[in-house]
């Protein structure tokens, strides 16, 4: 799916999260990656096979 040079990284490595973004949506909240993640605003992802990556949430977050 990516014809970016180098190639974005597969949804399934550690760096996934730098491929290039295709669609933006910030009014809703989510942006659709190269590698075909979604990736929402809270750092939630939905994986292109339907796994999902719960948001990553520091204890700064909370106060």
């Amino acid at each position: 799916m990516c014809l970016h040079q180098p190639p974005c990284p597969a949804a399934n490595t550690p760096e996934r999260d730098t491929a290039h973004i295709v669609a933006s949506h910030p009014e809703q909240g989510w942006s659709l990656l190269c590698n075909g993640i979604v990736r929402f605003e809270d750092t939630g992802e939905l994986l292109p096979d339907g796994r999902t990556v719960a948001p990553c949430r520091t204890a700064g977050a909370a106060a």
